[in-house]
């Protein structure tokens, strides 16, 4: 069974996501190094992409096009998808209606993670990982898998803080970037900031 473990930038997009359209469903995709093993996959970075047209396959299929041309220039790769229901309470596997996105994913990155953003511990104290992650078996479903966060207690900590600040707001999806295309899906200047917070902690 393939272990992943997920880095701060990775987990701290995804919650900013998360907390940035709280009333909607939004979803994503991750990025891990060229040449993981598919039995243990580092995630390092989340690529915003949706909270409006999640399911509109033409916009999905510009988005990722676009995000694997800048994996590719990155030396990364396309190795999972997140995301989270605007339903309160919808926290499951069953109830995200995405699957064929993180199977087509899966089937070009056999280690391939679908993360499910648990609605219920996205809060202002960051106390517990509000993920819940999933790997696709032999059979092809997908089954709970065994995960991590960098510096998890660290991590959770300036989560909190920068959540409690409205940082959030910084992150920028596609739908974003479709609106305005002068805003940078690739959260360029978030992820130097991010860099810098961390180390901090």
């Amino acid at each position: 069974m393939t272990e992943y473990k997920f880095s701060d930038r990775a987990y701290t997009k995804m919650i900013f996501h998360a907390a940035k359209y709280p009333h909607l469903a939004i979803n994503g995709v991750l990025l891990a190094e060229k040449g993981a093993k598919s039995n243990s996959v580092v995630i390092v970075d989340a690529i915003p992409l949706f909270h409006q047209c999640l399911y509109v396959t033409p916009m999905v299929e510009i988005a990722l096009m676009q995000v694997d041309a800048y994996a590719e220039r990155e030396n990364l790769v396309i190795a999972g998808y997140y995301a989270a229901c605007e339903n309160f309470y919808d926290n499951t596997l069953d109830k995200v209606p995405a699957a064929k996105i993180a199977d087509k994913i899966q089937e070009n990155f056999k280690g391939a993670c679908f993360a499910i953003i648990d609605n219920k511990l996205v809060t202002l104290e960051q106390e517990e990982v509000a993920l819940k992650v999933f790997s696709c078996n032999d059979g092809g479903r997908w089954s709970k898998s065994n995960y991590s966060l960098q510096n998890s207690k660290s991590t959770l900590e300036a989560v909190s803080v920068l959540l409690k600040r409205g940082a959030m707001k910084d992150v920028v999806d596609f739908d974003n970037h479709l609106d305005n295309p002068k805003h940078d899906w690739t959260n360029e200047l978030l992820n130097k900031d991010l860099k810098q917070i961390m180390a901090m902690y």
